[in-house]
């Protein structure tokens, strides 16, 4: 194997999920270019990161505030980037989240809306946000429960932030259709029009279903590699 080998495999990737994201479009009658292809980068190389850039993707996702610092600290002034979190996201990591992301897709709670309004206050910054559901209510996993969903939007609109959408992540042992259809519904009653949902796994279902932003690891870059130990971030 060549070394520019794990470069083309990555290309090669991209370009299969982009054919499957338009081929879903079609299927579902929408517009390609309404869904935004979101690189989950978690735990990749730099490698994988570079090969991404150079094969003209430009937004990407990570679940660790610290992780991502060490990613896109030296690539932040690409053109066209945009960094989302989309991982959950503890009140003592706000300021070093609103430094680096451009979009926070994980506001789950009252008191984490609190701090990230405080905070785009302080840093004079209109901060994008998502709303993450737990649509599956499943006590290990974040997200704001269905039924509290529009009182924690109202609150984030009422202190400033700019709510864009919501985001979920289905349970892995339901089928996923069913709670995307949730999603969609709690968008469409406040007025919303971001859905961020589906994985490498069900994007294609996700797209039928709505989906604006659909969030691929495994399906470009191959198993997730190893998690470096962090702090809790």
């Amino acid at each position: 194997m060549t070394s520019s080998s794990p470069d083309l495999l990555i290309t090669s990737s991209f370009e299969t999920v982009r054919r499957k994201i338009a081929r879903a479009c079609r299927i579902a009658g929408r517009d390609a270019a309404e869904v935004t292809l979101v690189a989950v980068t978690k735990t990749q190389p730099d490698e994988a990161l570079d090969a991404a850039l150079a094969a003209d993707q430009r937004v990407f996702g990570e679940n660790r505030v610290q992780e991502a610092r060490s990613h896109w600290t030296s690539r932040r002034g690409t053109p066209g980037l945009e960094l989302r979190l989309i991982g959950p996201l503890q009140t003592n990591k706000v300021a070093d989240a609103v430094a680096l992301f451009d979009v926070i897709e994980t506001v789950d709670r009252p008191k984490l809306v609190e701090v990230l309004a405080t905070e785009a206050v302080k840093t004079a910054r209109d901060l994008r946000v998502l709303v993450q559901v737990n649509t599956g209510a499943e006590p290990q996993k974040a997200g704001v429960l269905p039924e509290e969903a529009d009182a924690l939007i109202a609150q984030a609109r009422a202190v400033g932030l700019t709510v864009e959408g919501l985001m979920c992540i289905p349970p892995a042992d339901e089928a996923p259709g069913l709670h995307f259809a949730l999603l969609r519904k709690i968008a469409r009653r406040n007025g919303l029009t971001v859905l961020s949902m589906g994985m490498s796994g069900d994007y294609e279902i996700a797209i039928r279903f709505g989906a604006t932003h659909v969030r691929v690891g495994s399906a470009l870059f191959g198993d997730r590699k190893p998690a470096e130990i962090h702090p809790k971030d």
